[in-house]
């Protein structure tokens, strides 16, 4: 485990306030209501990471007053790791074996046993988030060790949407089709178990 990389994330609250305070929100196709949010990417500022995925997961641009409402580290399991650097996942504990698949930076792994300079990991997508029904794809591996970290920082932006927009729209990213809609702060729909302490930074 490669314990001195520290993955980063973020968060972006966008607010609009234009009939009174709204927080934009995404309908993810098979994991529930989210709140815009992603990976920093190797030699990325945070705040760059969060404008960057804004625009990215709301198709928008018109943003305005980013300002950062803080960071914590978010807790990991003891049998699971993060995928720091991006990295083909071998067959066996060797570099010179088969590697018929990849996992991005940024997945967070089951984490089976360990072998030399390897870890083997499980990484396994359902068909849906909530109430999974059953596995849509299963990838088994060694990955060398300095690809994963346990340690996980997340920074919390707010942003303000200056701009002109659709009560809801679609957008095409990540290779999904998301449904952006505002809400009222005050009656916010339910969001994914995961993510629902986060909401705490919208009193900030």
């Amino acid at each position: 485990m490669n314990d001195s990389i520290e993955l980063r994330k973020v968060t972006v609250i966008i607010r609009d306030g234009a009939d009174g305070p709204e927080l934009l929100l995404f309908e993810h196709p098979f994991a529930g209501t989210q709140i815009p949010a992603g990976t920093v990417e190797l030699d990325e500022a945070p705040e760059a990471a969060a404008l960057r995925e804004a625009n990215e997961e709301t198709g928008l641009s018109e943003f305005a007053n980013a300002r950062l409402l803080g960071s914590r580290e978010d807790p990991m399991p003891p049998d699971q790791a993060v995928i720091a650097v991006a990295t083909p996942v071998y067959m066996r504990p060797d570099v010179t074996t088969a590697n018929w698949a990849r996992l991005p930076r940024g997945i967070t792994v089951d984490v089976k046993r360990e072998e030399g300079d390897f870890t083997q990991v499980s990484y396994e997508e359902t068909d849906r988030l909530i109430d999974p029904r059953y596995v849509t794809g299963h990838i088994l591996g060694w990955v060398p060790k300095t690809t994963l970290t346990r340690i996980k920082r997340r920074f919390f932006y707010a942003m303000d949407f200056v701009g002109q927009s659709p009560e809801r729209w679609t957008v095409a990213t990540d290779h999904h089709r998301f449904t952006l809609f505002w809400a009222p702060v005050r009656a916010l729909p339910s969001i994914v178990s995961s993510q629902a302490a986060w909401l705490e930074f919208l009193t900030l």
